[in-house]
């Protein structure tokens, strides 16, 4: 398995909710010492965490936040610490599997220390020391600390955890607004404390909801050079009907988990008030910004493989209808079907149909979008082209088949007729109606793409001849508003160099967003094919913003919108801005793939008119 410090290099981390309020809620009184639940009601505390692991939490915290001498002295616990600790970290490893990470939960002693109290900086650490030293034997991955009043105190925890262990330490305080902690320090302050300390990540958690915590990641994001974490409560405790309630909804904290993501937060999850239903909505806003990425990959080479001698590879503009055209310089149009859910494809084609007849170049067909099952991407485009007559470009995801079915899939493709692929990562289980579903991603569309040219030249994945090439034409993605648009530049860059012959962008909504993208890859002599998704309507753009990877609507036209007082204006309005991006993009692209939302080809034919 990953160590955990490989792990927080590698995109956004998911942590577990609330392990207090899950326990509340089987039962247990809250003048209960909880953390004691390790050694007399195990099976209570491995049930909160299976919950939170099948919610899709990649860190379980163990049941000990509250385990401090001090603290489990009132309950005649004290003798029963280090116990307490190695039974919370064993059971926390047991629930998470080999696929998932424990962090030991360290909390504040619950008693002050100088200069406020009589307990010294070296019996507080002795304390703390002694709790990660039992966590640590348990087999946690990681420390968390978190929520403490005083930087001075967690100092000590962080230099007791140095001392004992090697293990990465996340360190958070909680704060009183977006503007300072409970104790009055700014959070900038407090923020440059964690970061001289050592601790690995830094960070807030409890006492706020979701909202004030944005706001005091705003403040800090640019001051520290280590991964920022946040784990706010379910909103700040309501009194309704005599009832202590938290009443942030997962909806509300997943559109905040996507926003604290964008604005540089890389660990995210919940504190008091939140469940696994909270923690499952943010495992899907992660994984819609951020799809998965595998632990283990086959190794394909990024450089173009040679051919046998033999062999020769086609050249571009016999490959299809539609690289003679890109190669001509001929501006073409793609429209985007997606599979039915069923057995019956007649909508489908009598959409193609259309499509065709009124001078569409070819039919965009994902793969399992959104990790849905529905009928086979290449059963449709067969379908399409035998009934229609009309060209494919089949995507083909990396989710679902090892490197040997992908290799089998793709050379039957091509003795049935498909010529044009467009090789994409995939979208995660996770993200779709089959959370639990296994993923394969052996390879992704770097890999993917290498794997393709391969084949164009002969080769399997080995090397080996396979006699006669393939010739397919070869697209890849790109996100021009992705968070990391180095990464997303480099990334494209590696397709290039492996062979893809034309880039074909998420939908694009923003202009601005395109025209910065567009002034990084200038320089690069490849067809650029726009994305557009004609909007229908706000529900529909506020789905794009929350659920579609990539995805980002602008305010402008969300405001558009909002004004549009009946369905019909609403897709009059849809349909003027994605004809108004068509017209600032034009200049710079060389082709358009449009969605057709609900099937709506009048819709987009009129957004086409003038380029078809």
């Amino acid at each position: 398995m990953r160590s955990f410090r490989d792990r927080l290099t590698q995109g956004t981390v998911v942590f577990d909710g609330g392990m207090g309020t899950m326990l509340y809620a089987k039962g247990v009184y809250i003048n209960t010492c909880y953390d004691e639940l390790n050694l007399s009601q195990a099976h209570l505390v491995r049930q909160v965490h299976e919950e939170y692991v099948r919610a899709g939490a990649e860190v379980v915290e163990t049941n000990t936040f509250g385990a401090s001498s001090y603290k489990l002295e009132p309950f005649g616990l004290k003798d029963r610490l280090r116990d307490i600790h190695l039974a919370g970290a064993r059971i926390a490893r047991e629930a998470a599997g080999p696929d998932r990470f424990v962090a030991g939960a360290v909390g504040p002693l619950g008693v002050p220390i100088e200069p406020l109290g009589r307990i010294s900086f070296d019996e507080a650490r002795a304390d703390f020391a002694t709790r990660i030293a039992a966590l640590v034997e348990g087999g946690v991955d990681a420390i968390i600390l978190e929520t403490f009043l005083y930087t001075s105190e967690i100092e000590q925890a962080i230099r007791a955890a140095r001392e004992v262990c090697q293990l990465p330490v996340i360190a958070q305080v909680v704060i009183a607004d977006e503007r300072s902690l409970a104790t009055g320090m700014p959070v900038e302050e407090a923020i440059d404390q964690l970061t001289s300390f050592g601790a690995d990540v830094v960070g807030f958690n409890c006492a706020v909801g979701p909202k004030e915590m944005l706001e005091a990641l705003e403040r800090v994001v640019g001051r520290t050079p280590k991964p920022i974490s946040l784990m706010p409560n379910a909103g700040v405790p309501r009194m309704v009907d005599g009832r202590t309630l938290y009443l942030t909804s997962p909806e509300y904290l997943a559109e905040y988990a996507k926003r604290f993501i964008q604005t540089g937060a890389r660990v995210v999850g919940g504190c008091c008030g939140t469940t696994p239903e909270h923690i499952r909505a943010v495992r899907r806003a992660v994984s819609a910004l951020e799809p998965a990425t595998p632990h283990k990959r086959v190794q394909v080479e990024a450089t173009r493989p040679e051919a046998p001698p033999t062999v020769k590879p086609f050249a571009r503009a016999d490959k299809s209808r539609l690289a003679a055209r890109l190669e001509r310089g001929a501006f073409v149009t793609m429209c985007e079907l997606v599979s039915p859910r069923g057995i019956s494809a007649a909508r489908e084609l009598e959409r193609a149909r259309q499509l065709f007849h009124a001078g569409v170049d070819a039919i965009n067909i994902p793969h399992g979008p959104r990790a849905s099952s529905r009928m086979s991407a290449l059963a449709l485009a067969l379908l399409i082209q035998r009934e229609v007559g009309i060209e494919s470009l089949l995507h083909y995801t990396c989710r679902d088949r090892n490197v040997i079915g992908m290799q089998s899939d793709l050379l039957g493709a091509w003795a049935l007729g498909i010529r044009n692929i467009l090789a994409v990562t995939g979208d995660p289980p996770k993200l779709g109606n089959y959370p639990n579903a296994t993923a394969v991603y052996d390879v992704d569309a770097i890999g993917l793409t290498n794997l393709l040219s391969r084949l164009n030249h002969g080769l399997d994945l080995a090397g080996n001849p396979v006699g006669a090439p393939t010739g397919f034409h070869v697209g890849v993605g790109v996100n021009p508003g992705a968070i990391n648009l180095d990464e997303e530049l480099k990334r494209l860059d590696y397709k290039l160099e492996a062979g893809a012959e034309m880039v074909i962008t998420q939908p694009i909504f923003d202009i601005e967003i395109f025209e910065r993208f567009h002034a990084r890859i200038a320089h690069l002599k490849v067809p650029l094919i726009a994305g557009l998704w004609p909007l229908v309507s706000l529900r529909n753009a506020e789905f794009l913003n929350n659920e579609v990877p990539g995805a980002h609507v602008p305010e402008s036209i969300m405001k558009r919108l909002r004004a549009a007082q009946t369905k019909e204006e609403g897709l009059a309005v849809g349909g003027a801005v994605a004809k108004e991006m068509l017209q600032q993009l034009r200049p710079h692209i060389q082709g358009v793939q449009t969605a057709v939302p609900f099937g709506k080809v009048d819709m987009v034919l009129e957004i086409l008119d003038g380029v078809l």
